[in-house]
């Protein structure tokens, strides 16, 4: 319940934003929109509405994507694109949830071809929630940068990072001003006004920003899944990253200070020409700002850390440190500067303090929830016949070969220069091409300042799943060749090695994982999380560089010879740590051996069983009135084997049942008390509850005729209760167990059951309790 905490913290500040976006009445000067005259609790009741199906929408996009193998974020702005005003909302609703309310796609696309302005495809309240989701976009992403690998690796990931910004920027801005008025003639009334010759200039400006955007994550995946993080490539891509994140935000943000002054000439009726000195001034603000910002932030950072350390709830530390980061957004924008690069900044100074994971780990439910809705929301403001016409299309093609031609070129010199051979600088300009969430983010910020038109929205939108889709195989097949990317590789590197540890279950490798990682941070190391959709780690501390993954319950460990000493004393460390929780996990029950020898229910116990309904699943148990075996394992496999000759289709594997049960013994026994033992197991190798229920035959045994089937209270095993339930799917597991259990704990029910000598005697005596 604590962890709901921060959920029910986040429910409360949207409710707060929206209200104050909507009694605002907007976020800019548009008119109100047609029929927007509902009453405030009606528009919230809208917007609850809006919000929940947005949710369903991202999800289930989301998850269609990652059947297809794709990033979810993919199917995210699919979905919005679908469920937006501009496609689904504009056809065919009436008055209803899309057409009407706050989405007019019709009357949205009518009054701009009217007054030939923009207006938003979302309403006020919507926004700002993209809007927060935007921030704890960056603030997370800030977090996970790796400071110490920029350090380690900044001469030559400087290289590649700010090869990768110039080209793209030069390219994005040039391809715009050369192609925007030959392919829309929406630009060509903007020439006549001052105001529009300012909108002129900022449009190819932004689309020179949204051009120098590299996503990491999906590139990260990659590398990993070839087993070339730890490669020269993989960490130069690694590097260049952070230095391409932090010098795209500050182009950002120099672009902003511009456009901002030029469209401030433009509104006065000042001439727009270009005024270098006063660009230049802007520029060294928008540079400062962020310069003193993000030293102020790493120099205070433990400052910071000690404060927010002084309130203990974990829970409410998460909190106070999104409210930072959004009061330092908050603080940039009013300075010229983007919020996003306020909320970067913030992560970023609490990137290297101890409160790293605990942040990001009572923040993930919030992540969870805000992100998807923000790239559905992005998707929503594609104006899906704008999207599809003939300029939008042949103008999103130039601009995304250009886009891709220019990471590629811009990161691929650079590394020529830096020792690496032609197959491994492109290796590394083809892992700088996917953009992803910071060019959606771009992109929808020009389009909300009305920096930009629906149409080059579009075009960016077009540009960000391009390159997402199409980066992917194309480091594949780069890195298909085992050829080394540099002329001489580092020893360290020619050494990399994978450790494998692989469990039963995916939940135990997350759980390790976990662990793992816990205790990499205790030994100082720095980690960061590249992957979260695919749990990929970067461990590093002095020379140490290792990289952790797991796939499905298998765990990864890239590293060097003289590293997996160390990698295999951190995980029996763990192990230690996990068998030393058991035991002390199974105190309790011990300590209760006394209380659980006198567990016998009275008869007016029985009432309350009846009225159980897990009791069909009973009557599918198969009977074994007298059995007889001289060990635990082997009354076991009895009993498995009488199951599958009864249910023969509901079991997969035999031996995998038999196996999942053993484990489960080994790790804890299951005899409890009054000679009554439940052993059990889920495994995926059955289709549905299946058990079966045996009376131990003692008849020639003095000492019982299973005398290593420990109990807790060292009775004679009599009864045993065998129950199998799938993994992966909820069933009443537990509850049919403890069901069974409390019978026989009724008193003289335990002596009735034994009594009985036919299969028939015990369905009808379990027939009985039901009643």
């Amino acid at each position: 319940m604590k962890k709901n905490k921060i959920g029910f913290f986040v429910l409360a500040l949207l409710c707060g934003i929206s209200a104050t976006a909507l009694a605002s009445g907007g976020h800019g000067s548009v008119p109100p929109y047609p029929n927007f005259g509902l009453p405030r609790v009606e528009e919230m009741m809208f917007l609850v509405l809006q919000i929940g199906i947005i949710i369903f929408a991202a999800k289930i996009g989301g998850s269609l994507a990652a059947l297809l193998k794709m990033p979810s974020i993919l199917g995210e702005l699919a979905a919005g694109i679908l469920i937006g005003p501009w496609c689904l909302g504009g056809i065919g609703f009436g008055d209803g949830l899309f057409a009407g309310g706050l989405f007019h796609g019709a009357d949205l696309r009518a009054l701009s071809a009217e007054t030939g302005r923009m207006f938003d495809a979302t309403s006020p309240a919507l926004y700002g929630i993209a809007t927060l989701a935007s921030i704890i976009l960056l603030f997370l992403s800030g977090l996970e940068t790796n400071l110490k690998m920029f350090l380690k690796y900044s001469f030559v990931g400087s290289m590649v990072g700010i090869g990768g910004v110039v080209f793209s920027f030069v390219l994005g801005d040039w391809c715009a001003v050369y192609f925007l008025p030959q392919y829309f003639d929406s630009f060509k009334y903007l020439s006549e006004m001052p105001i529009g010759q300012a909108m002129l200039q900022s449009a190819p400006l932004y689309m020179g920003i949204m051009s120098t955007a590299t996503s990491v994550g999906i590139t990260a995946r990659i590398l990993s899944e070839r087993k070339k993080m730890d490669s020269e490539e993989g960490v130069t891509i690694m590097a260049g990253a952070v230095i391409d994140d932090v010098l795209g935000l500050i182009v950002l943000a120099i672009g902003n200070g511009i456009i901002a002054a030029t469209m401030s000439a433009g509104a006065a009726g000042k001439s727009a020409g270009v005024n270098w000195g006063e660009i230049g001034m802007v520029a060294v603000k928008a540079f400062g700002v962020w310069l003193g910002g993000t030293l102020i932030g790493v120099i205070f950072a433990r400052k910071i850390s000690w404060l927010l350390k002084l309130v203990k709830s974990p829970q409410v530390i998460g909190t106070l440190a999104f409210g930072l980061s959004m009061i330092v957004a908050g603080f940039f924008e009013s300075m010229g500067l983007a919020m996003i690069i306020g909320a970067y900044v913030m992560g970023l100074a609490l990137s290297r303090t101890d409160l790293k994971h605990l942040i990001q780990e009572n923040l993930s439910p919030v992540y969870t929830f805000l992100v998807p809705i923000f790239f559905c929301v992005m998707g929503m403001m594609v104006d899906v016949k704008a999207f599809c016409s003939q300029g939008v299309l042949i103008f999103g093609a130039i601009y995304t070969v250009l886009a891709i031609a220019a990471k590629i070129v811009g990161c691929a010199i650079p590394s020529l220069f830096c020792g690496f051979t032609t197959l491994g600088s492109l290796r590394i300009g083809m892992g700088m091409v996917p953009r992803g969430e910071v060019a959606l983010i771009i992109a929808g910020l020009g389009l909300s300042k009305g920096y930009l038109t629906s149409e080059i929205f579009g075009i960016g939108i077009l540009m960000t799943l391009i390159t997402t889709v199409i980066a992917p195989p194309g480091l594949v097949a780069l890195f298909h060749s085992n050829k080394r990317g540099v002329h001489k590789p580092k020893k360290s590197m020619d050494n990399s090695r994978t450790v494998k540890f692989e469990l039963e279950k995916k939940q135990i490798a997350d759980l390790m994982l976990n662990k793992l990682i816990t205790q990499f941070n205790k030994e100082g190391c720095f980690t960061s999380l590249l992957s979260s959709e695919d749990q990929i780690w970067h461990v590093s501390m002095d020379k140490l560089e290792i990289s952790l993954r797991r796939i499905g319950s298998i765990i990864e460990i890239e590293c060097t010879p003289d590293e997996e000493s160390f990698v295999l004393q951190a995980w029996t460390e763990v192990l230690s740590q996990m068998n030393e929780l058991a035991q002390t996990l199974a105190k309790p029950i011990h300590k209760n051996e006394e209380l659980l020898k006198d567990s016998i229910l009275n008869q007016d116990e029985t009432a309350k069983i009846k009225e159980n309904h897990v009791f069909k699943h009973i009557s599918n148990f198969v009977m074994l009135p007298s059995l007889k075996a001289s060990s635990k394992a082997e009354a076991i496999e009895k009993m498995v084997n009488a199951i599958v000759q009864v249910h023969s289709k509901e079991i997969i594997d035999q031996d995998k049942v038999l196996k999942s049960i053993m484990q489960r013994e080994e790790a804890m026994p299951t005899g409890l008390d009054h000679g009554i033992a439940v052993p059990h197991g889920r495994t995926d190798n059955v289709t549905e509850i299946l058990g079966a229920i045996a009376l131990v035959d003692n008849s020639n045994t003095a000492n019982g005729a299973i005398p290593d089937y420990e109990t807790i209270d060292h009775s004679m095993v009599q009864i045993i209760v065998l129950t199998l339930a799938p993994e992966s799917s909820s069933s009443p597991y537990l509850h049919l167990m403890s069901t069974i259990t409390k019978i026989l704990r009724v008193k003289n029910n335990c002596e009735a059951l034994l009594n009985c000598k036919t299969t028939k005697e015990m369905y009808q005596f379990f027939k009985n309790m039901k009643g």
